[in-house]
């Protein structure tokens, strides 16, 4: 008959991105900078006077988060990058329509 293993009381599932058990630093670098720079662009977007950070770290974070996506290897990397891409291009969009990347330079 079969026994079921007792699991340890004091087990806690822990949060990572590699859910598939093998090391990811590259896709994961791109997750953590694509993240960071998305929450840089979505909280400068709302200050008129920061549209030249806004638009710039916006703008980088999509480019990284296109590039995280085309190379992540999981579904919770997949998942933290499209979030943290979409808080950039938010802010890309506020930047530029505040002042754009130049501040009205050009």
């Amino acid at each position: 008959m079969a026994q079921a293993v007792p699991r340890p009381q004091n087990h806690r599932p822990q949060f990572t991105l590699n859910t598939d058990g093998h090391p990811h630093p590259r896709e994961n670098a791109l997750v953590g900078v694509t993240v960071l720079l998305g929450a840089i662009a979505f909280v400068t977007s709302f200050f008129h006077n920061l549209h030249i950070l806004t638009s710039w770290t916006g703008l980088i974070g999509v480019i990284t988060g296109l590039i995280g996506l085309f190379v992540s290897a999981t579904t919770a990397e997949r998942f933290a990058v499209v979030i943290g891409t979409g808080a950039a291009a938010f802010g890309l969009f506020l930047g530029v329509a505040h002042g754009g990347l130049f501040g009205g330079v050009w």
